[in-house]
């Protein structure tokens, strides 16, 4: 099949001969001839709301193995592995309907893909939004402006397959718009672009145009009461977004986005805006050395290829502290976020392991396979420095 324009406007891709762009989906596509595509608009706890163009949204039921909870139960699908907002889906009608509804027989792969580390205990994935094209990182350039949460969100970007952009809001409101910039100097070496805009403008936000071309996806991310639901509206052009006011404390806001939602803009661009996030737990997955570029050059000058960065003779990167060419903040966010990704990356593989040795054959499900001998994952090599 060819899709119509209503899809393409709502973000599918075509290859120059009209077939979708991805050979997977068109592989799947032939394999279910009696579905069509739709994209996931909303999530919710009941079920998906899809879309077949940009006026046209609807409910449709989820697979069976997708209602099973919790994820790792046999049977079930693992929560970052159903939709989320922004995938592409074929749906189908539901034979066990009465109405016809229609129910997803397929998610389409993603070409990119925003998580997060959920909260609680054991290790879990929470999907933020796929198949993007440009994140939007919010912070406001009020008492809410933190050079380190940017930098935990730009962690969870790298690596997506998509492009992190920071934009900093309330630019009309704030006292010393160059400082901040300055604050984020980092970014502009590792080809980050930064851009401070009042919200409520709408010749302030066209800076953002750039990557809201036709066709393509962004997802605005950031805590409460950054000006995400704001700049949705600007960009609309319509009062579409609940807002809310910010305690004049510490500029915190509520969260007035309850849920996410993909949006098509006027432009031909299609936009996912979120509830604020005030945990960013990694997933394990993330690399810091793309997020941390300019440290890493440092380290690679140090005297010894194992240099802890702490009072080893010959340490490029506490020299560049010293000398106040690197922010002392800024190293202590690598090595506090390179610590998170490291445990999250051993949490990780362990659910691998369990998830292998479940699947083996004569092992019951949900028993935990025995623990390896060896030292700790997270111990550290010890004996002489070695020299470069």
């Amino acid at each position: 099949m060819t899709p119509d324009l209503p899809l393409q406007a709502i973000g599918w891709p075509l290859d120059p001969d009209g077939r979708p762009a991805i050979a997977a989906w068109r592989e799947l596509l032939a394999a279910h001839p009696d579905a069509r595509p739709a994209r996931v608009v909303e999530q919710h706890r009941s079920g998906y709301v899809v879309a077949d163009g940009p006026d046209h949204s609807f409910s449709v039921e989820s697979p069976p193995e997708w209602q099973r909870t919790p994820s790792y139960k046999k049977g079930a699908t693992p929560t970052e592995q159903r939709a989320g907002v922004g995938d592409w889906v074929l749906i189908a009608p539901s034979i066990e309907h009465a109405a016809g509804k229609d129910r997803i027989v397929a998610l389409l792969p993603r070409h990119s893909a925003i998580k997060r580390g959920a909260a609680g205990e054991h290790y879990k994935q929470q999907l933020i939004a796929a198949n993007v094209d440009t994140v939007f990182v919010v912070c406001g350039l009020d008492a809410d402006f933190n050079p380190r949460r940017i930098e935990r969100y730009l962690l969870l970007v790298s690596g997506s397959g998509a492009e992190p952009v920071v934009v900093l809001t309330k630019a009309d409101e704030a006292k010393d718009v160059p400082g901040s910039l300055a604050a984020l100097i980092e970014l502009a070496a590792q080809d980050i672009a930064v851009r401070a805009v009042n919200a409520r403008d709408p010749d302030s936000v066209a800076a953002l145009n750039p990557w809201l071309k036709p066709g393509s996806t962004a997802v605005l991310v950031g805590s409460s009461g950054a000006g995400k639901s704001t700049l949705t509206n600007t960009l609309l052009g319509i009062e579409r977004m609940k807002t809310g006011a910010v305690r004049e404390s510490d500029a915190r806001g509520r969260h007035t986005t309850t849920h996410r939602a993909l949006i098509p803009l006027p432009g031909g661009a299609c936009l996912i805006d979120t509830p604020g996030m005030r945990e960013l737990k990694p997933t394990g997955e993330e690399t810091v050395a793309d997020s941390f570029a300019d440290i890493e050059e440092l380290a690679s000058q140090c005297k010894f290829r194992d240099c802890q960065h702490a009072k080893e003779p010959g340490c490029a990167v506490r020299a560049a502290i010293e000398a106040g060419k690197l922010d002392p903040q800024r190293f202590a966010s690598y090595h506090k976020l390179g610590g998170e990704v490291a445990g999250a990356a051993d949490r990780l593989a362990q659910r691998q392991a369990e998830n292998t040795a479940n699947k083996a054959p004569g092992r019951s499900p949900g028993r935990a396979p025995a623990k390896p001998a060896g030292p700790a994952p997270n111990a550290r090599p010890t004996g002489r420095k070695t020299r470069r």
